[in-house]
Order: structure tokens, then sequence, then C-alpha cells
């Protein structure tokens, strides 16, 4: 759907962040977890693996938090400036959405900062589950930094965390305080309003019955709608094979078609792609929307090892149709470099 680094993925419209709808399906024989990206602009998306080691940085300012990264990823990275999904090696699976309305902190907050360019990347490198992840964002031990983008408006995101057992939680910071939904229930996030006031127009659909009548339309309150009735009839003792097209099949039906564009809700626009996370297996499926093919990243054929290098696909400048396992595809990297302000430099490049 916070810090300049990963809202730097909108500045083609000089709006927020992005729009999207984010599923998770908990089954006897897997778990998995799949998602749309839905904006008005263009955000080019790129594909890392990561090992463990890596050092981070969570601000520029000595108002930072370090850590140095317990598990190897894979993550989409926007504009090559920030983390806005991905998933560990332990299925550990996290994604930023765009809540417009987010209020993070008030001015003056003396704890450090975080930069949404490695919010998502934070989680993923230092936790297995879901309550780990939960345990130690309770603590709220710093402050998410949203400066003001191109046309003056702030990045306004909340997050949606799964892992292999199919436990979730939903992250948001609501009038500047910090709100956790966790439990295998919280299986669909889309972007507004928040998520508690989601579940209620959910539960009033639930009373109409899927089976009669569903919302139809692209607004966030129908996606969620759907998307909670579709996985909430999709057998949990499905195949893998089955459970993996049930997902893909979910967030195909929940996704914004092509020239689809509210000016004033810019999260009901275009899906540019969609990913579907196998928790069980480690493996990412990956599909923009204007080509024909869905490529993945199986975390298993990678060295994660400390010392072992980056690897990025560069699926925005990529000439070709990138389809199905595409490890000899990606080259090796220094990674991206997070975007932490806003600067009259990133500007020219980005708007």
């Amino acid at each position: 759907m916070a810090v300049a680094g990963f809202a730097a993925m909108i500045f083609a419209g000089g709006t927020e962040a992005m729009g999207c709808t984010r599923v998770t399906y908990v089954g006897d024989s897997a778990v998995v977890t799949g998602r749309t990206l839905d904006w008005r602009t263009p955000i080019p998306t790129n594909l890392y693996v990561y090992p463990r080691g890596v050092e981070r940085k969570s601000y520029d300012t000595d108002q930072s938090i370090s850590w140095t990264s317990k598990y190897g990823s894979v993550v989409s990275v926007g504009f090559d400036v920030g983390v806005n999904e991905g998933m560990n090696e332990m299925g550990l699976v996290c994604n930023l959405l765009y809540l417009p309305g987010t209020f993070y902190a008030e001015e003056g907050d003396p704890r450090p900062y975080m930069s949404t360019s490695l919010w998502a990347a934070y989680v993923l490198d230092n936790f297995a589950t879901t309550s780990e992840a939960v345990a130690q964002l309770k603590l709220d031990k710093f402050q998410i930094n949203a400066p003001a983008m191109p046309g003056g408006s702030p990045t306004t995101l909340h997050m949606a965390i799964s892992d292999a057992t199919g436990n979730s939680a939903i992250v948001e910071y609501i009038d500047g305080k910090l709100e956790i939904h966790e439990g295998h229930e919280y299986k669909v996030l889309t972007n507004a309003p928040p998520y508690q006031e989601q579940l209620d127009v959910c539960n009033y659909w639930k009373s109409v019955g899927g089976m009669n009548m569903l919302p139809g339309t692209s607004r966030s309150q129908d996606r969620f709608a759907r998307a909670s009735f579709y996985v909430g009839i999709l057998p949990v003792n499905a195949s893998h094979k089955t459970a993996l097209a049930g997902v893909f099949g979910i967030i195909g039906n929940c996704a914004v078609p092509t020239g689809i564009s509210v000016p004033d809700q810019p999260e009901i626009s275009t899906t540019q792609w969609r990913s579907v996370s196998d928790q069980t297996e480690r493996v990412y499926y990956f599909k923009m929307t204007e080509t024909p093919a869905i490529m993945w990243v199986d975390l298993k054929d990678f060295d994660l090892y400390p010392g072992a290098p980056i690897m990025k696909l560069d699926v925005a400048n990529s000439d070709k149709v990138l389809v199905g396992n595409i490890i000899k595809e990606m080259k090796r990297s220094k990674g991206f470099s997070p975007m932490y302000k806003l600067t009259d430099e990133i500007i020219k490049v980005f708007t």
C-alpha cells in the first residue's frame, strides 16, 4: 500500500503508495498468500534474493536502528528503492498495502525512524513466525516517518504478515497508535477503511450469503468481501496444486481491469502485477499484468548463507518474456539502495 524510501514507488503520480488485495489460504497441505498491486501510474518492480548476514540500517541518521539479517528472502522492490513485499526462507510473508488516512507519530517523537523502504525487509530479515514478529512490533520501539511526497501527500501504509502455519497479523497505525490483529482468521486485507471497519463490512456480506450475491465493484470494501468469501469456500483439504490454483483464481477475481482509474481514489486503479507466495514449498510466483507468463523464484535453489551473493532479476528493463523458474536470468547485484529522504535529485528522476 511511512518513510520516503518506499514512497518513491509512486513518484510518477505524485501520490501516496499503492492499492492492493492480499489473501492467505490455510489448508491441510499448503499455506499460500497472494496479492495484487494496483495503482494509477506505473511502478517498475524488480525481484531480489538476499542471503542471511546482510547488514541494514533503518534510517540514514543516528536516530535509527541496525540489524543483521537472520534469514534469506526473496523480495519485490519498487523503483529499486524500497521493498514492498517478500517471503523469507522460513515461509514468512510480509506485504505492504496502501491505507489512506494513516497517522504514524506526533512531531518530536524521540524514537528511532524506520524507513518504509526497509519496513518489510526488517520483518523478513528477523523473524521466522508471525508471533515472533508481532511480539517485537508490539514493543513499538520505532516510528514510521512519512515525509511529504511530490504533490504534498505522505506515504500511508499498513502491513500484512503470514507464516508457514497460516497465522496472520495486520499491522496499522491509527491516530498515531499501533494496532495489531493477530490470528489465523485474518486472511484478507485490502486498502480502506481501517481493518476493524473492513471486518465489520465483511460481516454484513456474510449475512447476505456469497452464493446469493457478492459486491462486484473494484472498491476496496468489495474486493475484501469477495476475497473473504472465495478463500472461505476453498476446501481446507485441497491438494497443494489446487490450493495454488485457488489463490491465483481469487486474486484474479479481485484484480482491477486495465483502464480503470478513479482520480481521488488511486487505490482503485489497474492491477500492475500479482504475486503468489507458496509458504509450504518456499516458491514465490510473480506475474506482470501486461505479459502472458508467470515467473517464479524457488528459494530452495539459492545459496542463502552469509556472504553469498545478492541476486537480482531486472524485471522492469527486461526485453524478453520472463517465464518459469528464472534462476538462470538472475544476476549478481550490490542490492538496491534504500531511499531514506526525498531530495531534489530524486524528484527529478521520478517525476
